[in-house]
């Protein structure tokens, strides 16, 4: 890892805004929190890299023992793979041609390639598109645990397709997989308790009635940074793929998960304008998105937190314009610069080109986004 020599170091506060901003010592601390548990609980980490989108910070996990990583879309594996990361799962069912082909092309450069699978119908475009190539692709069975987005349903449902893949001479079974999104939605820290063990029975029943119709299952993952250290610790689970763990934001302090002391990146932004009523900051939609929770709960209040400024809620987002609100007035003026928390830091950190990364106040480099606008 580059840093910049001490004596050329820039207070955050002399830069220009919006810009998104990476505590590197917050970074360092949520990265070796996720490695430990996983090396305590004798699991595997594989972290979800739509979140930071970044190939460095992607080979930082790698280094604390991540055996690879999991990407949302073939785009983001296609950059991971090139910044030299050749384990990867892409958590997102592929059925389309032109797709296939590009899996193809990751086979070809040595990437050690797992792809979703849930339903026979996929199964046979994936062997349709391998069949004239020395390739055998290795898929993960994806069980829906309660989120009802993908996946098919734990237990008979995942025998049955395990017992289709097997027909496939073009794929192998390598795990089942989850993702409790669902518990971003929780009223309470118990209820996420509640989703986090059903995730990992999901998960762990689906491989055990594979196994009993002589199937193997030598990967059984789960996800979601709610959830992970319940699911995790449940007996059978190999694996753990939390994302936005690396960082956290307001909504997982919302929910309970952490403290805010822990949300490694924020957004410096600057006063445009104050008014009897209001004050306007230069960050909107554009910078900051406009979540104010997660699947079917808010979880925050506003747009995102102001370190130091309780007093003001960010209200509404315009383009360009968040404009915060205040009861008993604000000592914020014109040109003042503040750190926000954002509600959700994946959609924030696709914004940008890159993070300026900061200790103690001070810049100390700056990091590309390289997956940035990655979605296909």
């Amino acid at each position: 890892m580059k840093i910049k020599d001490a004596g050329s170091m820039t207070n955050i506060q002399t830069l220009d805004t919006p810009t998104l901003l990476l505590d590197h010592q917050k970074l360092l601390t949520n990265i070796k929190d996720i490695a430990n548990f996983a090396k305590q609980q004798g699991v595997s980490y594989r972290p979800h890299i739509k979140t930071h989108k970044s190939v460095k910070i992607a080979q930082m996990q790698v280094e604390a023992g991540a055996v690879g990583v999991t990407t949302a879309k073939i785009s983001e594996a296609e950059v991971m793979a090139a910044g030299g990361i050749k384990d990867i799962l892409i958590a997102y069912p592929i059925s389309n041609p032109e797709k296939i082909n590009r899996l193809i092309k990751l086979l070809q450069k040595g990437v050690q390639l797992k792809a979703a699978v849930d339903n026979p119908e996929s199964l046979r475009y994936l062997q349709s598109g391998l069949e004239h190539t020395p390739y055998t692709l290795e898929v993960w069975i994806k069980v829906n645990s309660g989120l009802n987005r993908c996946g098919v349903e734990p237990g008979e449902e995942a025998v049955l397709l395990a017992k289709a893949i097997k027909n496939h001479s073009k794929l192998k079974l390598g795990g089942i997989f989850t993702h409790a999104g669902h518990s971003y939605a929780a009223k309470s820290y118990e209820e996420i308790q509640n989703i986090g063990l059903q995730e990992g029975y999901a998960v762990v029943k689906s491989a055990i009635l594979c196994e009993l119709a002589g199937i193997p299952i030598p990967v059984r993952s789960v996800g979601s940074t709610p959830t992970y250290k319940i699911a995790g610790k449940v007996p059978g689970i190999t694996e753990i793929r939390p994302g936005n763990a690396v960082f956290f934001d307001a909504i997982q302090v919302g929910l309970g998960v952490t403290n805010i002391e822990n949300c490694a990146v924020t957004l410096l932004a600057s006063v445009v304008g104050v008014y009897n009523d209001r004050i306007v900051f230069d960050t909107g939609s554009k910078c900051l998105c406009l979540d104010k929770g997660a699947h079917g709960n808010q979880t925050v209040s506003g747009f995102g937190k102001i370190i130091g400024h309780p007093e003001v809620m960010i209200e509404r987002l315009s383009e360009e314009h968040g404009v915060g609100i205040f009861v008993n007035g604000t000592n914020l003026k014109l040109n003042d610069k503040v750190q926000i928390i954002p509600n959700h830091a994946c959609t924030v950190v696709n914004q940008f080109e890159d993070y300026t990364l900061h200790e103690n106040g001070r810049v100390i480099d700056v990091w590309k986004v390289d997956a940035r606008g990655m979605v296909k």
